[in-house]
């Protein structure tokens, strides 16, 4: 496999770039900014209609029917702000949304009432996470900058319905936890948490986008992915943790292009998935990293847990295979019927490389081809990653995709785990955001020594 650096692009477009701070324990030091010019929100009564201004640290607010940050509008949300949806309302962003949570005062949008259920071996059906309580954060196709850091959004997925919808230019219908459709607009998401939702977690139709350092929780409900990217979106998704997703984690598409937007153009490194797939059926569908449809990027360092389908490339509609690069990435299945999809069948043309482990060649025929079936019983329960605290293989008689949840596991790297020290440093993150404390990335990582998202240097994914 050739080795490939992907340059950096910085696209300055009017913000002043700083310099990438340190990424620390409590980062509320950094948070030295002038408050836009208007009052703040009072927490006095149920917000409605029409808001903007800053949301005050400590305080807690309640959303009573769909708020609008309008055009040429700032909402700011101090660190330690809850936000409680009720009445399946939605926050619709004409302008611009900035939640500056930390990682001692973290920022939460919830549903008064609602706690998250941990338990394995919930049906999909009667979990609460799944219901869709709220309409979640739409971006409008003027919201300027979406930036959501150390930020909880739970329980999202109600249909937008016939009013939120078409002032979006959706369907009534659409239920995204984020939905971001701007393609000279910035989507910042960093060390945030989302949990739940019905369909995909967050749709990006067009944007410049960072996505470091997240974790998504029981994500895409009964058919969504988590984080899909369409037609002219560019940016990084790295050091990101998934677990009992309904279909990819990852997906980066060119579908939907509009006139004069970019190629679409992800680069992805250092993502962990674990139990991903419950919904798919292999051959349809992905479950981990999806590249389709003119879509180019790079994808390295990932580790795949159990997930009913490998990392897939399709050829139909075929993904840009010309600049996509990928290599370095991990898989570990319990059972037979995982190991013969780590390269699925069906329209795909995923390569296997050298630098992948398991080792390609050690159960793959010697004249394997792309889609076709094999036997992977050489690779059942071998190479073990060595998590700190989660059982492999499975055990007290759950399926992988029984536990969706994090709970009480512990997902860091045990001293002797197989995949410290294997991953590749050469490929580049895609910037193409601002780097900031407040209007910005406030930190890109660049890509680790060890696979997956937790490095034991301690860099990578926080939570």
């Amino acid at each position: 496999m050739k080795k490939i650096v992907i340059p950096i692009i910085l696209m300055l477009t009017g913000y002043m770039f700083s310099g990438c701070t340190k990424l620390a324990e409590d980062d509320s030091n950094i948070y030295k900014y002038v408050l836009p010019a208007g009052s703040t929100v009072s927490d006095a009564a149920p917000l409605c209609g029409s808001i903007k201004g800053v949301m005050l640290t400590g305080k807690t607010y309640t959303i009573g029917c769909d708020v609008y940050i309008n055009r040429g509008d700032t909402l700011i949300i101090q660190p330690g702000v809850t936000i409680n949806v009720t009445n399946s309302s939605g926050i619709i962003v004409r302008g611009a949304l900035i939640s500056l949570g930390t990682a001692s005062q973290p920022n939460t949008f919830t549903v008064p009432g609602l706690t998250k259920n941990t338990r394995p071996g919930i049906p999909l059906a009667s979990d609460s996470a799944h219901t869709g309580w709220w309409k979640g954060i739409i971006g409008d196709t003027s919201c300027t900058m979406m930036i959501l850091k150390w930020t909880h959004i739970d329980f999202a997925g109600a249909a937008y319905g016939n009013v939120a919808g078409p002032a979006v230019e959706q369907s009534a219908t659409t239920s995204f936890d984020i939905l971001f459709q701007n393609p000279n607009g910035y989507f910042i998401l960093e060390d945030s948490w989302l949990y739940g939702g019905t369909d995909d977690c967050i749709r990006i139709s067009s944007g410049k986008i960072h996505v470091f350092r997240n974790t998504f929780e029981k994500c895409g409900g009964t058919g969504g992915d988590i984080v899909n990217v369409k037609g002219g979106t560019v940016g990084t998704m790295a050091y990101n943790f998934f677990i009992g997703t309904a279909y990819n984690g990852q997906k980066a598409s060119n579908k939907g292009q509009a006139v004069g937007a970019p190629q679409t153009n992800i680069i992805m490194y250092n993502s962990t998935f674990v139990n991903g797939g419950i919904q798919v059926i292999p051959g349809q569908r992905g479950s981990t990293i999806n590249y389709e449809q003119g879509a180019e990027g790079a994808f390295y360092n990932n580790v795949a847990i159990n997930c009913r389908v490998g990392y897939r490339v399709v050829n139909n509609p075929v993904a840009d295979t010309a600049h996509l690069v990928y290599g370095y990435n991990y898989q570990y299945a319990d059972s037979l019927s995982i190991a013969n999809q780590f390269f699925t069948f069906g329209p795909v043309c995923t390569k296997p490389q050298s630098t992948d482990l398991p080792l390609p060649s050690s159960y793959l025929p010697a004249n394997y081809t792309y889609g076709a079936t094999y036997d992977g019983t050489p690779v059942v329960q071998k190479l073990n990653p060595l998590f700190v605290n989660y059982p492999l293989p499975v055990t007290n008689g759950y399926s992988p995709w029984q536990i969706s949840s994090i709970g009480s596991y512990n997902f860091h790297l045990q001293p002797g785990s197989p995949l410290i020290g294997k991953g590749y440093t050469g490929v580049q993150p895609l910037v193409v955001v601002p780097v900031d404390p407040v209007y910005g990335a406030t930190e890109v990582t660049p890509p680790g020594a060890d696979l997956g998202c937790y490095q034991t240097n301690g860099r990578g994914n926080q939570h």
